[in-house]
């Protein structure tokens, strides 16, 4: 049996991209995470994310704010150590992230 490997959530950040960048790091049938690196970017337009699986997001580094489409005049506030748990099919999208740093998200989502 081979040796788990280590690996670190912050390594090979960029430190400005055009889009966000979105990682798998593990997929599987009941949970799957992703490591996410935005850089200001925010969802565009008024697309929201409505997703078949509940979603834990730990915010890591940086400061982002998350809207909801059924409180859509409230944006919730996220800097490093904050997570949310979003049940699946809640309407959000991501209203603001930081512009001068890396805002670095763990998302967990399961069912």
């Amino acid at each position: 049996m081979p040796l788990p490997t280590r690996q670190n959530i912050f390594a090979n950040l960029q430190a400005k991209s055009e889009s966000e960048v979105i990682e798998t790091l593990v997929n599987g049938n009941s949970c799957h995470i992703e490591r996410i690196v935005s850089t200001g970017q925010i969802t565009p337009g008024n697309k929201w994310y409505d997703q078949e699986r509940d979603e834990w997001v730990l915010l890591l580094s940086g400061a982002a704010r998350l809207q909801f489409e059924t409180q859509p005049i409230y944006k919730m506030e996220l800097t490093a150590g904050d997570f949310v748990i979003i049940p699946a099919h809640c309407r959000h999208r991501v209203s603001w992230t930081h512009p001068e740093e890396p805002t670095v998200w763990l998302a967990v989502h399961f069912e």
